[in-house]
């Protein structure tokens, strides 16, 4: 079993041994350094983590400088950006500036564990509550870089979508990797992950993060519900 290495990077030690005990649940996950922002990139370089979970507001060091830093590191890990709030400014920010994902600091294990997976894999995760807020905001008005469905008009997303897309489409939001979504569907990998791609495509945005926002904006249901299985062997067939 492959063992995703993490670095938690936060001047609340308190946070950092609960988030570590969170992540240390799973098998497969391994918290190899705990610190705050100034020994980040030294700490980083040491021990090349799969991905850094860095708050954005320490009292040492700016969490975006340290994104920065980190993202000019030889072997840079995949990094998400935990905050206490998910205010639409630090999420546009922090996915212009190169970040794979965001985390509210008390995010739901069933969504940090496969969130963190996701990330190693090279995608992209956002906790549900952010993805919900920014799809809100883009309801009414709110653009940038984590607006869903790119340029295309409000309704337009089940237009382009083929049915079986849409069902991989509402469950971005949860996190889950192609394998997880694969095996909840009954689909092989490699059909989902060709999928995941058609979505990006149509969508016109530029990963995962961005889609999950396009998923809420269109669905009326909880997100994550996944369609009965009448609705999934309909969408079999598109």
């Amino acid at each position: 079993m492959s063992v995703v290495t993490v670095m938690i990077v936060d001047d609340d030690k308190l946070l950092r041994y609960g988030l570590q005990r969170i992540l240390e649940t799973a098998a497969d996950l391994r918290v190899v350094v705990v610190c705050d922002g100034r020994d980040a990139v030294a700490m980083a370089e040491r021990h090349t983590p799969d991905v850094a979970l860095v708050d954005i507001q320490m009292p040492d060091v700016d969490g975006f400088v340290v994104l920065a830093e980190l993202r000019r590191l030889a072997a840079p890990p995949a990094v998400a950006m935990l905050t206490g709030f998910g205010s639409d400014e630090h999420v546009v920010r922090a996915l212009s500036e190169g970040a794979a994902g965001f985390f509210l600091k008390d995010a739901n294990p069933h969504e940090l564990i496969p969130g963190v997976r996701l990330l190693a894999a090279g995608g992209s995760a956002m906790s549900s509550r952010v993805v919900r807020a920014l799809a809100n905001n883009h309801e009414n008005g709110f653009s940038g870089p984590a607006s869903p469905a790119g340029s295309l008009p409000p309704g337009a997303v089940d237009e382009v979508l083929t049915s079986r897309e849409r069902t991989v489409l509402e469950l971005l939001p949860t996190g889950m990797s192609n394998t997880e979504i694969a095996q909840r569907l009954s689909l092989s990998r490699s059909t989902v992950k060709d999928h995941v791609s058609a979505i990006l495509t149509k969508l016109g945005v530029a990963n995962r993060v961005q889609a999950a926002v396009a998923a809420h904006h269109r669905v009326s249901r909880p997100v994550g519900a996944v369609p009965g299985r009448a609705g999934a062997e309909r969408g079999s067939r598109a």
